[in-house]
């Protein structure tokens, strides 16, 4: 994610006192496609700030965090939860160095961590590789890596490749960490606002509406003066997890008959490498649209529509991500925690188009890295949520990140 800029987009939602106040403030909010100022409010789904430790409907640690359900269960957390922090959820500081690429959705996120951890724990933590969420997945699994980053899950495939290749006979999991909204930004000199669905994304992208005064467009956006132009689609040109989940959207809201996965298959369009390539091609197109993650959209200054799903037009805020993620249901089997997100939802103020990115790690294996490991992901499960909103990013659920808290205990 990159960091959060100043854009022509109103900020969706003002700090609040309370959590139930902010959660109410940002469903309500209006159409933001604005900068997210740091201090903006997160719904009790979203709200990661430090302190006690959590509560929930579950069973507790003694380090504060909720034992798991079923494996299938709905991540859903109560107001009022707060996350837990470093100290109070067991974790001490380690030093050393760790190696890790991967998701250019989290680059900004992890660049801050790492940052983050040196400085509060003396370590010495090497930068973020980057280069797309397929690299994280093979320069960890060929072990160039200690933690790989990916806006995608391990496949079968890929479990398999890591537990023989690079876990030592242990199992691979993934870790979720980040809530990445994916902003449809567009560059449409005076049209600051636009409402697009499902079905008009599936056209735009698809090359069957390919003017933005289409009829379509039209229809979901009453009184607003479209012009006769030519709509420039703008995607990945890499191997992304991004292009991966928004496919995901497209076909399960919209009907998308493209196939899916990290690569782009739809034909027509522009490809850009890497997330900061989307946005600045985005921006130097008169007439474009591309899929974005929100703090590359907002660093960059783009405009970015609001969606609706068949529930009404959501803003996408840290809040209305956050509601998405939190109706998302946990599906790894063991310690992996892979998540399926309900992109069809029509839940009011969720916004449906989503990422989740992953740290892959050997749940056993690590040798001398295990400590090292455990100190700097149990950073990232804990104080380091409470910094996401101002890098354009989303935290975790609290129910989502307490399994995410007992899962790096037990790395070794």
């Amino acid at each position: 994610m990159a960091a959060c800029g100043s854009n022509n987009n109103t900020t969706a939602a003002a700090s609040s006192s309370s959590a139930s106040a902010a959660a109410s403030s940002a469903a309500s909010a209006p159409a933001s496609s604005g900068s997210m100022a740091s201090s903006a409010p997160m719904t009790s789904a979203s709200a990661m700030t430090s302190g006690s430790p959590m509560t929930s409907g579950g069973p507790m640690t003694s380090g504060g965090a909720m034992t798991s359900g079923a494996s299938t269960s709905a991540m859903t957390s109560e107001p009022g939860m707060v996350a837990a922090n470093f100290a109070g959820a067991g974790f001490t500081c380690a030093t050393g160095s760790l190696r890790s690429s991967g998701s250019t959705a989290q680059g900004t996120v992890i660049a801050q961590w790492i940052k983050a951890y040196n400085t509060k724990c003396s370590a010495t933590i090497n930068a973020y590789g980057g280069g797309g969420s397929g690299k994280g997945v093979t320069d960890f699994i060929s072990n160039q890596t200690d933690f790989g980053g990916s806006d995608s899950a391990l496949k079968t495939a890929q479990f398999a490749d890591a537990k023989s290749k690079r876990c030592a006979t242990n199992d691979a999991i993934d870790l979720p960490m980040v809530t990445g909204p994916i902003s449809l930004s567009y560059n449409l000199s005076g049209v600051s606002k636009l409402i697009l669905t499902p079905t008009v994304l599936v056209g735009i992208f698809g090359g069957k509406i390919t003017n933005w005064n289409d009829p379509a467009i039209a229809a979901v956006n009453p009184g607003v003066t479209l012009p006769s132009l030519a709509i420039a689609t703008v995607h990945r040109s890499d191997s992304s997890g991004t292009t991966d989940n928004f496919t995901k959207y497209l076909t399960k809201a919209g009907g998308w008959t493209f196939t899916g996965g990290k690569s782009w298959t739809a034909p027509g369009g522009t490809g850009a490498q890497g997330s900061d390539g989307v946005a600045k091609a985005i921006g130097s197109t008169t007439g474009s649209i591309g899929y974005v993650e929100w703090g590359f959209a907002q660093s960059n200054k783009l405009t970015y529509a609001e969606i609706d799903n068949g529930g009404g037009a959501v803003a996408l805020t840290a809040a209305s991500a956050g509601l998405a993620v939190s109706s998302a249901k946990l599906v790894g089997t063991g310690k992996d925690l892979s998540l399926s997100i309900d992109y069809a939802t029509k839940a009011a103020g969720a916004y449906p188009v989503i990422l989740v990115t992953y740290e892959i790690v050997c749940s056993a294996g690590n040798a001398g890295k295990a400590a090292l490991l455990k100190s700097f992901l149990g950073y990232t499960a804990t104080d380091g949520q409470t910094a996401l909103v101002g890098l354009g990013a989303a935290p975790l659920p609290a129910a989502i990140q307490s399994k995410v808290v007992d899962a790096v205990k037990a790395l070794s």
